[in-house]
């Protein structure tokens, strides 16, 4: 029977921690330079002293065996005169911490007392609590003699109430494996394609490897990447899935299979966590934590909630998370989070795994566990997002607005000034050579490090300011606060810093508040393939992941990772894929092709009364094109995206689209925008798609870097900074256009580059059978021999 491993900090936590939940300031002290605090610590200890002292003992749980293991920071072996030491580093003071917190910290000791003493036979022991406050570097330390029928006494405690729980998640799981024993496939047949895509999902799961798939619209990706987890998981190969997407809309698509199967009899728990911003309750905002009543005493009362909602539900929404929490007074974020703990499938946001300042820790401060799988759905989405994740920023003009309202609030101290002030002239002594240099921006390929070095010293300044006395919420509280956690998540961030990243300085227009350092990071795909390795294996997909080794490459792909590409469910001749070569979207060719571009968006809609959709590369063009057409054609009804456009809004643009329309409908959108995927408009919903430009990203400094950077790692540059994310705008924009077996219509792309082999190279393989029109006059007869074919075919 293969034994599970079992921590020694997470065992405690969860079985000790009670009162708050705990609203203390968190230590700006990152996981490296807490590394390097224990390290000279121990280094000062002596000959005799073993650091990082590994211990592991095993037990019956539940029936069970489990390795209780961990690593005492150190350990001097001596006999009965043997001591155990335990460092912990924080920011507060050692009399500020609370009871419970000293509960936890010598929790810990303790058990690694217990094993200790049964490995080497000791009656008793020493245990030594050694407190490091980063801020001040004093040094705190406290002894306790202690036995082995005490340890003994304690460790048992400890593992029956976990053993509780342990028991629950087996009765659950026992129910969920019976249910998933005889699942079957929620439809009554598998669409062209699905069955390979299962299978193909299953393999991977089996043999641990990271597979990556491009599967076209129709394909039913979600049921069939979700089905073989399951049935993997009822086997006891996995017993956690992650469901990881970018959008609200797919978390919604991913809630509807699981309810699908369950229709089927299938009984597990899943989890759908929500952003802390959206799902905190309203009366929560303005309240600081220790008036906060949910809270206030939480872990107090989080256990009989745990009990009631995993007790009384299956499938966890933001709603259901919502009521529980309430009627246990709980922090919704917080209790959503140790309900996963005991989820078998939890559906959230890429950064859960993949940001390394949000990431859950409870799943993933583990190197590897294989009881985890990942589903990353749209992973096109995650090249940006990635790099967003591992590149932060920090601004002079927040820190100059506090400078000024400092000297006049009643909070802030002579000593807190003084410290906003020499960040502020650490900003302009390293930002110095470019203000000279009368140039906006710098980027050099090492970090700022004196730079660094304030941001620090400010980080430890406002850190004593908040520590000194109960602070109350006031806008001046929050403002200070705001720019320490930018302090923080800078300081984070230059943790990873490495070959990958440039260091940029910008200047605004206002030169004396106006200074931005960046740590951008090019190349994240060495920190994804960190994260991926944390789980059993990983299925990585979209309707457009072309080509396959682009995002094999930048997406944390290992060497022996899988591509799986399907073919579209759907015949080929329900689309028609036109490229206008006489025309050249190229910015300096624009204003000269506006009339052809205008004629031919007039051509497409004359060929069929229906809906259709016009993608432009840019708001300034979008807004050249909407109102030439307009212009041209007034008596043709037109919508068109505006930006920053509420959810009202959104809703409204869509619902224009209406079934079976008597007349014309001509949207403009923004390619890569909030239109050009995520959204369904099915059958006569839209009947014609136009793609005006390639979708290049507009040339800046940071995408040049890119190009720079792989272009230096011996691959295509311009591809990877360029074409192939504008490529993968237009695919998923030409996607609006077939999502069912009966929609038809054509697909349109204005930009003679589509012709070149530069891109046909990259099409899908379901784009074949695309034409290219040499002159305007070819494409009004295309149009009308595919709309006879349609017709003749659906009579």
């Amino acid at each position: 029977m293969t034994i599970t491993k079992l921590g020694i900090r997470e065992l405690v936590e969860f079985t000790l921690r009670s009162g708050d939940l705990n609203a203390s300031m968190n230590s700006m002290n990152t996981a490296l330079e807490g590394a390097q605090i224990h390290r000279m610590l121990q280094k000062s200890r002596g000959a005799n002293y073993q650091k990082e002292y590994s211990l592991e003992h095993q037990v019956e749980l539940a029936g069970k065996p489990y390795l209780v293991h961990g690593r005492a920071d150190g350990v001097i072996l001596n006999g009965n005169d043997t001591l155990i030491e335990e460092i912990k580093t924080s920011d507060a003071a050692f009399e500020d911490l609370t009871e419970n917190t000293l509960t936890l910290y010598w929790g810990q000791a303790k058990m690694y007392a217990y094993i200790l003493m049964t490995d080497e036979d000791l009656s008793q022991l020493t245990l030594q609590l050694t407190y490091y406050r980063r801020t001040t570097e004093e040094v705190t330390t406290k002894k306790i003699s202690y036995t082995l029928a005490e340890a003994t006494k304690f460790f048992n405690a400890v593992t029956a109430e976990y053993e509780t729980w342990l028991k629950l998640q087996a009765d659950l799981r026992r129910t969920r494996n019976a249910s998933i024993k005889d699942l079957p496939f929620p439809f009554d047949h598998y669409r062209t394609g699905q069955r390979e895509l299962a299978v193909a999902v299953y393999k991977a799961l089996r043999l641990k490897k990271q597979l990556f798939i491009e599967a076209p619209t129709g394909t039913g990706k979600t049921i069939s990447t979700v089905f073989p987890c399951i049935k993997a998981m009822g086997e006891d190969q996995i017993q956690r899935l992650f469901y990881l997407t970018a959008k609200q809309s797919t978390r919604r698509v991913a809630e509807q299979a699981l309810g699908l199967m369950a229709q089927q009899g299938l009984k597990l728990r899943s989890i759908t966590l929500t952003a802390k911003d959206t799902i905190t309750f309203p009366e929560e905002a303005d309240l600081s934590p220790e008036e906060n009543p949910y809270m206030v005493g939480y872990y107090d009362r989080l256990k009989p909630g745990l009990k009631d909602i995993l007790t009384n539900e299956t499938a966890i929404t933001r709603e259901t998370v919502e009521t529980y929490a309430r009627k246990h007074q709980l922090d919704p974020f917080e209790f959503s989070l140790d309900v996963s703990l005991f989820c078998d499938v939890i559906i959230c946001d890429y950064n859960y795994l993949f940001d390394p300042q949000v990431y859950l820790q409870r799943f993933f401060s583990v190197d590897h566990d294989d009881d985890n799988f990942f589903l990353v759905d749209e992973a096109h989405n995650l090249v940006s997002r990635s790099r967003d994740m591992y590149s932060t920023e920090l601004s002079l003009a927040p820190l100059t607005d506090l400078i000024a309202t400092t000297k006049n609030a009643d909070e802030g101290t002579p000593t807190l000034l003084r410290a906003f002030r020499a960040m502020r002239r650490a900003f302009f002594k390293v930002a110095g050579p470019l203000l000279e240099s009368g140039e906006e921006e710098s980027v050099f390929n090492s970090p700022a490090d004196d730079f660094n070095k304030a941001v620090t010293k400010l980080s430890d300044h406002i850190s004593d300011w908040l520590g000194d006395e109960q602070r109350p919420q006031t806008d001046y509280t929050k403002a200070v606060l705001d720019y320490y956690f930018a302090c923080l998540s800078y300081l984070k961030i230059a943790d990873f810093y490495d070959e990958t990243y440039r260091t940029k300085i910008n200047l605004g227009d206002d030169h004396d508040r106006e200074i931005t350092f960046k740590q951008l990071c090019l190349d994240p795909s060495a920190f994804l393939r960190d994260c991926l390795d944390k789980g059993r294996g990983a299925v990585l997909f979209s309707a457009t992941l072309s080509p396959l080794a682009y995002y094999q490459r930048v997406l944390g792909g290992s060497d022996d990772s899988l591509c799986y590409q399907l073919p579209s469910p759907f015949p080929p001749k329900h689309q028609s894929i036109l490229i206008t070569d006489y025309i050249s979207t190229t910015y300096r060719s624009r204003d000269a092709n506006l009339a052809k571009i205008i004629t031919s968006i007039k051509t497409l809609v004359n060929g069929k009364v229906g809906n259709y959709l016009v993608f432009l590369p840019s708001y300034s063009f979008l807004s050249t094109v909407s109102l030439a057409f307009q212009t041209a054609y007034p008596d043709l009804k037109t919508v068109t995206q505006a930006p920053n456009m509420s959810e009202i809004d959104r809703a409204h643009f869509l619902a224009a689209f209406k079934s079976d329309p008597n007349e014309s409908l001509v949207g403009f959108a923004i390619l890569g925008g909030l239109f050009s995927e995520g959204i369904d408009l099915t059958a006569s919903r839209l009947i014609g798609v136009a793609i005006v430009s390639v979708g290049l990203p507009g040339i800046s400094t940071e995408n040049n870097l890119l190009r720079d950077y792989f272009d230096s790692q011996g691959e295509p540059g311009f591809e990877y900074a360029y074409q192939i994310p504008g490529l993968n705008h237009v695919f998923q924009a030409a996607g609006r256009l077939i999502r069912s077996t009966s929609d038809q219509g054509i697909v349109l792309l204005m930009d003679q580059r589509f012709a070149s082999q530069r891109y046909t190279r990259y099409f899908p393989p379901h784009w074949q059978y695309h034409r290219i029109l040499h002159a305007a006059n070819e494409l009004a007869p295309t149009i009308e021999h595919f709309w006879e074919l349609t017709d003749k075919e659906s009579n």
